[in-house]
C-alpha cells in the first residue's frame, strides 16, 4: 500500500475567542492559495486510483478539499482517526482497514511525524521530523501496514511541491 501523508496548509493563528473549538480554526485565504499551487506538485506525485482521509478539523478539510479538487478525486472521507492529539497506532488501524493500494492522509502535527517516525523505524521510533505545513511524503507498505513496515520514497516542502508540475 502507498500512503500519501499531507499535513493541512497554513490555518488562522488559534484564537480563543474566535475558535473556541480549536477543531473550527479554517486556513487562511493565503494558506489556501499557496497550498492550491502545491497541490498540483502533490497530484504529479499521486498513484492512480488514490482515496483521500481527512481529519475530522476545519482546516484539514479544507486542505483536502482543495487537493480533492485539483486531483479530481471523490470527497475526502472524514476520519476520527486522524484528529489532532491521536496516537499514531490509529493511524495503522485505520491503514489496515483499507483496502485501497493507495491512500491519502490529510492531518497534523505532531500526528503525521509520529505515525511517519513509527512507519519507518517501529513503535518505539523518534526521529526529528520537519513536517512544514502543506507538505507531504510518501510511504511504501509491503504486507499490512506496520510499524517498522514502510520505506520512505518522498518527503517534499511545500516550497518544492508547489514548483513542480
Amino acid at each position: 500500500m502507498e500512503v500519501i501523508l499531507v499535513r493541512h496548509a497554513s490555518a488562522h493563528e488559534r484564537n480563543p475567542r474566535r475558535w473556541p473549538d480549536d477543531s473550527q480554526r479554517p486556513l487562511t485565504p493565503v494558506g489556501a492559495q499557496k497550498f492550491r499551487k502545491g497541490a498540483r506538485g502533490i497530484v504529479a506525485c499521486l498513484p492512480p486510483k488514490c482515496v483521500l482521509l481527512s481529519s475530522p478539523y476545519v482546516r484539514a478539510r479544507e486542505t483536502a478539499s482543495i487537493l480533492a479538487g485539483v486531483a479530481r478525486l471523490g470527497k475526502a472521507i472524514e476520519c476520527a482517526e486522524l484528529a489532532a492529539n491521536q496516537h499514531a497506532q490509529r493511524g495503522f488501524e485505520l491503514l489496515r482497514a483499507r483496502k485501497e493500494s493507495a491512500v491519502v492522509l490529510v492531518g497534523h502535527e505532531p500526528w503525521l511525524s509520529e505515525f511517519l517516525a513509527e512507519a519507518l523505524g517501529g513503535a518505539d521510533a523518534r526521529f526529528d521530523i520537519d513536517f512544514k505545513k502543506g507538505g507531504a511524503a510518501s510511504l511504501e507498505f509491503t504486507g499490512r501496514p506496520r510499524p517498522g513496515g514502510a520505506t520512505l520514497r518522498w518527503l517534499l516542502p511545500p516550497r518544492v511541491l508547489r514548483s513542480l508540475r
